[in-house]
């Protein structure tokens, strides 16, 4: 009877053991507009961070690999739940976004605070797995075109983490430095305007217009920054941005666009930034300034 008893827990434990490594996912508005249908995941050996990534991993090989974005979210909260349809969205589109946080279920806005470095951990995880014969993803990375991206307080993470020679180009939304005097908030990055002179790739700024309380400080960056090119992009919506619209509304389609082009090449993206004028400055909606792109 003792025997049995034991048997019993022993596979009551197993079995308990088997669910906890298994993934979860969440399809997330049908996977996305993209070319490859995404899903929200969480994988056993990062579960303090949500994967969206296309569903079906097999097509990306050889020359066509993902590129990687890491994602902090606003408020520096510790869960994305406020930027799931653009994250969706912009992994349907051919790429893994790596969000700090575990994966929010329904409804669900997680909790606690997040710090700079999980930035850089999900890079550090992305490369491994690159290079792990037992992953999904072994192989299937572009480890050579990676992002760090961020919203409010989450876009100060990400300059907080731009300077890694990994990197190959930043976006920055609703967010930027505040100037001196004023060197930080309590709970955010304390950062100051000299970490704008560490950017070392192409970076785009995405704002909300004058009601976005990151206006003044985002376009303060913009005019600070002239060593690499830089986008800033400005959409009257305020400091909430688009994200939780249907797809992610206008912010992912131009987020899209120039992950397109910086991470993978997509010379008709491109033309969203690039030209006199470029496609963007021909908007309705969107008002811009660049420096230093073509």
């Amino acid at each position: 009877m003792k025997k049995s008893i034991i048997t019993f827990l022993i596979i009551c434990i197993s079995i308990n053991y088997a669910l906890s490594q298994e993934k979860s996912f969440r399809l997330i508005e049908d996977g996305g507009t993209g070319e490859f249908k995404a899903i929200m995941e969480s994988d056993p050996s990062l579960v303090t961070h949500t994967l969206f990534r296309p569903q079906n991993l097999k097509v990306f090989k050889g020359e066509n690999r993902l590129p990687i974005i890491a994602w902090g979210n606003g408020a520096c909260a510790n869960s994305p739940w406020e930027h799931l349809n653009f994250l969706n969205e912009v992994a349907s589109h051919g790429f893994l976004v790596i969000a700090i946080g575990p994966m929010p279920q329904e409804g669900e806005k997680g909790q606690g605070k997040s710090q700079p470095s999980q930035m850089l951990d999900a890079i550090n995880w992305a490369i491994a797995q690159n290079n792990d014969k037992g992953s999904p993803y072994y192989k299937k990375l572009d480890v050579d075109n990676i992002a760090v991206s961020g919203m409010s307080c989450g876009g100060l993470q990400t300059l907080a983490v731009a300077d890694d020679p990994r990197i190959k180009t930043v976006i920055v939304c609703n967010s930027g430095i505040l100037p001196p005097p004023g060197i930080g908030i309590p709970g955010m990055p304390t950062l100051l305007k000299s970490q704008l002179d560490k950017i070392h790739t192409p970076t785009l700024y995405l704002l909300g217009g004058e009601k976005d309380i990151a206006y003044k400080n985002g376009m303060d960056d913009y005019k600070r920054i002239n060593h690499v090119p830089v986008f800033v992009a400005n959409m009257d919506v305020g400091h909430a941005g688009t994200y939780m619209q249907p797809y992610g509304g206008e912010f992912a389609r131009v987020a899209t666009a120039w992950y397109l082009w910086q991470l993978k090449g997509d010379q008709e993206a491109a033309k969203l930034f690039s030209g006199s004028p470029c496609q963007l400055a021909k908007s309705d909606i969107w008002t811009i300034q660049k420096k230093n792109l073509p």
